[in-house]
């Protein structure tokens, strides 16, 4: 009985021992099961994981059902990985992408060579330039009021805004943009636009350029310089009647270079009889010109012919002439106030030279002329004021006068010569 008793005592303490143990176990399981859920629903609800989640649709997404397509994307999303560090992924997609078309590289290196020859190189240049000229026009706020400055005045303050000098390439440049040449290389540029023949026409064009070409083509110094070569070193000084020296060039009497002062005269003279009709009695139309064409230098050409002006202008190109019949008259003219002074003497002339090599007399025209201007023609017109001729025959020198009259000496037109000031030879100086 006490055996019994005693099995019966051990074996109830080894049920209680295992019924401990399970409920040990059933805790340390139930524990982990949820420690498992808490930390599952952590990484769902973390960033990283919904970022990779939409990672792995949009690249669904961006799949297209074309072959070619496919491996395209799949190589460019191998690169983003790469940059990105993470160089599995990067080789899961690349080897996906050879396995669709095995030279995928290579069609998307020459892709990509072709499209930045055309864009890629000049992306950042186009960005700067646009960006420069918008901020120009959008940041302008100086509007030019012609009652408070002038032009060049409000050019100048803006200029000086932006902080430029000459101007900006409208284009992108592989080489040397014109802009890069100093402030004094282009006005010496200038100098040699305009020219010893004062080609000021020239000039107003290229100010027509940028803002920073008019504001050079403005060049004091420039128009100065001009006005000297017309009027002396005696021309005066822009005060009073003239602001600038360029207005003074402008609009003071003065003498075109460009071209050249035409005059046609018409008269009708009466004809001979005929034999056959003593009562018939013709009458003839004449028709002639005259050409004169000034130099800055003080000299002067004139032509007297019949001839139309298509065919006689270009024989006053140079400043000598060589030998023609009619002969060209050279001489030098002077400009004082509104009237010019002209000597002319006769040119060469090969039959006289042939013929009259023991000639002992000569001749001289002195000319006035008075410069008008007509309508919007600012100095176009030239009236006769005055014409003698002056004889020197054995050592004796005899004036003769010429009556003027408008029918017989109707005023000279200046007509522009393209070709005249078509190159330059010498740029503007002193």
């Amino acid at each position: 009985m006490e055996r019994s008793a005693g099995s019966n005592s051990a074996e109830g303490g080894d049920i209680d021992g295992e019924d401990q143990e399970e409920s040990s176990s059933q805790d340390h399981v139930s524990t982990l099961n949820e420690f498992r859920k808490e930390w599952k629903r952590e990484i769902e609800s973390s960033p990283h994981h919904s970022s990779k989640c939409n990672v792995n649709t949009t690249e669904q997404e961006q799949i297209p059902h074309n072959i070619e397509d496919k491996a395209k994307v799949f190589f460019q999303l191998g690169i983003e990985n790469e940059e990105k560090g993470k160089h599995y992924e990067a080789i899961q997609f690349y080897r996906r992408a050879v396995q669709l078309v095995p030279d995928i590289e290579f069609k998307i290196f020459q892709m990509t060579t072709h499209s930045s020859k055309e864009s890629n190189n000049d992306t950042s240049d186009e960005e700067e330039i646009n960006s420069i000229f918008i901020n120009t026009d959008q940041n302008d706020e100086l509007c030019f009021n012609a009652s408070k400055m002038d032009l060049l005045t409000h050019l100048s303050i803006v200029n000086l805004k932006h902080h430029r000098t000459l101007c900006i390439p409208a284009q992108p440049q592989k080489g040397t943009h014109f802009s890069s040449l100093p402030m004094e290389i282009f006005l010496y540029i200038l100098r040699w636009v305009v020219s010893t023949d004062l080609d000021v026409r020239s000039l107003e064009i290229c100010s027509r350029v940028c803002r920073g070409f008019y504001i050079c083509c403005r060049d004091q110094e420039i128009w100065r310089t001009a006005c000297s070569r017309v009027w002396g070193v005696k021309c005066g000084s822009p005060s009073g009647q003239y602001r600038t020296w360029r207005e003074m060039f402008i609009k003071r009497p003065r003498l075109h270079f460009g071209g050249c002062y035409i005059s046609k005269t018409t008269y009708i003279r009466h004809g001979e009889n005929s034999f056959q009709d003593q009562y018939y009695r013709p009458w003839h139309l004449v028709v002639y010109y005259r050409y004169l064409r000034f130099f800055s230098d003080g000299r002067v050409l004139m032509l007297t012919t019949p001839e139309e002006p298509v065919g006689c202008v270009s024989l006053l190109r140079t400043k000598l002439p060589g030998f023609r019949q009619p002969p060209v008259f050279t001489g030098y003219y002077r400009l004082v106030d509104t009237t010019v002074f002209i000597v002319l003497s006769p040119g060469p002339d090969k039959k006289a030279t042939k013929s009259n090599t023991n000639q002992t007399h000569s001749h001289t025209f002195h000319i006035e002329l008075e410069i008008v201007s007509y309508r919007n023609r600012l100095h176009g017109q030239l009236i006769w004021r005055g014409y003698s001729v002056f004889t020197k025959r054995n050592g004796i020198e005899t004036n003769t006068p010429f009556d003027i009259d408008t029918t017989k000496y109707p005023p000279f037109w200046y007509s522009r010569v393209k070709s005249y000031l078509a190159e330059s030879t010498t740029p503007l100086c002193n």
